[in-house]
């Protein structure tokens, strides 16, 4: 599996490198990587279908100048910023295989992250909902996936060192939760590992065997999606 540390300039860069890199193995121009990026500047990020009103505290976003984007997979809104690890595995999708199906590519995956983060962290991670990671009932990681024919994108990120406060001003209590969060506030429900970086990549490089630099990333593709949908409203403020 290819690996790729890559973070771009930009929030609307880094979502559409995901989507890049996806498009690019199912044209057969790469194939299975794993790809880190952290963002050094605060943007909220919806899920492809959620309602924008529904989810995010839009009035102060705007006044705090943070953007509102969309990505290309479900799941829920998250602040992404400083303090948090994204990583993006695309992964062949294997009709005899682990990845046959959405619920069975959710268990493969997470179950070598929650080993991986386990014996990094010394302590029970436990999967929660569909595709949480949490520690003593605590979300520390959200995840969701996006399938084509040949391939798909399972992605996600890890609270390293998040401004909680901030995400709690950003969005707005979620309109779909789990069981386990009980109604808690952001502030309640999430919590920071506070590990290294360094640390929690080497983990998940070995738990994934991911060690081939990935040589070029499909910048022209990158381009071509910031330009035609995440830069635009149409897009990001769609639903």
């Amino acid at each position: 599996m290819f690996c790729s540390d890559s973070t771009l300039s930009t929030p609307q860069e880094n979502l559409a490198l995901d989507e890049a890199l996806l498009d690019a193995a199912e044209d057969g121009e790469t194939g299975e990587t794993l790809r880190f990026w952290e963002p050094s500047d605060y943007a909220v990020v919806v899920g492809y279908a959620n309602r924008v009103a529904a989810e995010v505290n839009l009035d102060y976003c705007l006044k705090a100048g943070i953007p509102v984007l969309r990505r290309c997979t479900g799941g829920g809104t998250v602040l992404q910023g400083p303090g948090v690890l994204n990583y993006t595995l695309i992964l062949r999708v294997d009709s005899k295989g682990p990845t046959h199906s959405i619920t069975s590519t959710n268990h493969f995956v997470m179950d070598r992250q929650r080993e991986a983060l386990a014996g990094l962290l010394k302590r029970e991670v436990q999967v929660r909902g569909h595709t949480d990671l949490a520690v003593d009932n605590l979300k520390i990681s959200g995840n969701a996936q996006r399938r084509k024919r040949d391939y798909l994108i399972f992605h996600g990120a890890f609270l390293l060192d998040l401004d909680l406060e901030l995400v709690e001003r950003t969005l707005l209590a979620p309109t779909k939760q789990p069981d386990y969060r009980l109604n808690r506030s952001h502030t309640s429900f999430l919590l920071n590992l506070g590990c290294a970086h360094a640390d929690l990549k080497a983990a998940l490089r070995h738990a994934l065997d991911s060690f081939t630099p990935l040589q070029e990333v499909p910048s022209q593709r990158v381009a071509s999606l910031v330009r035609d949908k995440y830069s635009l409203d149409t897009w990001n403020l769609k639903f």
